[in-house]
């Protein structure tokens, strides 16, 4: 009977295991940032909590794309990562929960002023000022002009030397766009852009690839936010990084919950942790450089000075709006990538 009872035990301690096993994550995350530090965070998080998280990594509008086509019923929780103004944008079509973090009174001003901008639906969690690299041995042996502006990148000596993102897809792009705009005027920016992209030689889905192609001697200047050139440079590419003489924009790197999320609590907690000190922490564990959010969190050694960096009046209400985004992406779509 002993044998019996402890039989039906076993069977009952397997079948439970297998039920958990069979439960799913407690929670789904897609990340907008480098696949490096989703991992990062992944680990830092599931160690903390001891819960399971799917994590999976998607540019911006990706991100954007599958949160829409999921309106009805959501199978992401948390979208962690990613520029700031299409958080905006997912927040104006109600696609977000608002919630209000724990750690909300230690934000720097501007994270502050985003999260009440997104009416509670988004956190900043970092900041990171857009630019351009190029390769320095990759320059000298093509015996050309160091470029230290945006229009210098329009000059014939650049032809199809040089990598951008498409903004139909990567969040950094996007802001490349929307900055050109607030810099020149829609009009001259796109013009500018139409005879930048004949030095194009490639429109890329993720942000940082440009960068990285550079670093590598693939092209000769990657168009990026400046962190993701930075982590390059310290991997020890010959990367010069450029802050453009007329000024550049910035992104807010923000996290959202998305609006009937499967986990809320858990999501709750991701937010959470997120936004503190150890969470903002696996960025520079991982090799990042962005400007943490958190006024206690530790700056990584690297990271750029955005205080010094001459920068537009970004924005982000006006570029976060869904019409505003759809016409310039429509525009550039019609102007721009047709050419191409």
């Amino acid at each position: 009977m002993r044998g019996i009872t402890a039989f039906s035990a076993g069977v009952a301690l397997c079948l439970c295991s297998v039920t958990t096993s069979m439960a799913g994550p407690s929670l789904t995350v897609l990340c907008g940032v480098e696949e490096v530090w989703c991992a990062e965070m992944k680990k830092a998080f599931e160690a903390k909590f001891g819960l399971e998280i799917s994590m999976t990594r998607k540019s911006t509008g990706d991100i954007l794309n599958q949160i829409r086509a999921e309106k009805v019923a959501p199978t992401v929780d948390v979208w962690w990562g990613g520029t700031g103004d299409t958080h905006l944008q997912a927040g104006s079509e109600d696609l977000l929960e608002s919630y209000q973090p724990a750690h909300e009174r230690d934000m720097l001003p501007w994270a502050q002023n985003f999260f009440a901008m997104s009416g509670g639906r988004s956190a900043g969690i970092y900041a990171g000022a857009l630019g351009f690299a190029y390769n320095a041995d990759l320059l000298r042996e093509l015996k050309l002009q160091a470029p230290t502006c945006w229009k210098d990148l329009a000059d014939a000596a650049y032809r199809g030397r040089i990598r951008s993102g498409n903004p139909n897809s990567s969040g950094t792009a996007f802001t490349t766009l929307a900055t050109l705009v607030q810099l020149f005027g829609e009009d001259e920016a796109f013009r500018y852009m139409a005879a930048l992209d004949r030095n194009i030689d490639q429109y890329t889905t993720a942000g940082s690839a440009p960068v990285k192609a550079a670093a590598r001697g693939e092209t000769l200047i990657g168009i990026s936010f400046m962190h993701d050139a930075v982590t390059q440079k310290q991997a020890g590419s010959p990367l010069v990084i450029v802050a453009p003489c007329e000024g550049t924009g910035y992104e807010i790197g923000a996290v959202s919950i998305v609006k009937g999320a499967q986990h809320l609590e858990n999501a709750k907690r991701f937010v959470d942790f997120a936004l503190s000190p150890e969470g903002q922490g696996t960025g520079a564990a991982a090799g990042q450089n962005q400007v943490p959010s958190n006024a206690r969190s530790i700056l990584p050694l690297a990271a750029p000075d955005i205080s010094m960096i001459k920068m537009v009046d970004y924005d982000f209400a006006t570029f976060g709006s869904p019409e505003e985004r759809s016409r310039l992406l429509e525009r550039f779509d019609a102007e721009i990538t047709a050419t191409n």
